[in-house]
């Protein structure tokens, strides 16, 4: 027992490995990847956010918490840079395909992780300004 629990511990563990072992995502990689997709993602086994991937690079994300934000992203190799329309600096991150989905790393930093949690049915809830206000 202790010894497929070993076993099942360390091949949790290699599941990581791919993202560090290959190369980041290049921006068509991203975009043939993403376009179309609500992607779910957590950090630290907590739910975090999501993101509407549109056409021509556009994209809208959320705490989900019914606010959106409307951006765009694009390539500064090696990484892939989001811009939103409230004004504050991109946001950079490398992604890498994983079996298990999208992991992205903050400005390379594999201390902090983003990992894809699924894939939404529908596009992401998002409230007109100071709705309930």
């Amino acid at each position: 027992m202790i010894r497929t629990c070993l076993a099942l511990a360390f091949s949790l563990g290699l599941a990581a490995l791919p993202a560090m072992a290959q190369d980041p995502m290049t921006g068509p990689e991203f975009e043939a990847y993403t376009t179309g997709k609500t992607l779910l993602y957590g950090i630290g086994g907590e739910v975090y956010g999501g993101e509407d991937y549109l056409p021509g690079r556009r994209v809208r994300w959320s705490f989900l918490d019914g606010r959106c934000l409307a951006g765009e992203w694009y390539e500064e190799a090696p990484f892939i840079c989001f811009a939103y329309e409230d004004g504050t600096a991109p946001v950079c991150w490398t992604f890498f395909e994983t079996p298990d989905g999208l992991v992205a790393y903050l400005d390379g930093d594999e201390g902090q992780a983003l990992y894809e949690t699924g894939e939404a049915v529908e596009p992401l809830m998002c409230l007109g300004p100071e709705v309930g206000v």
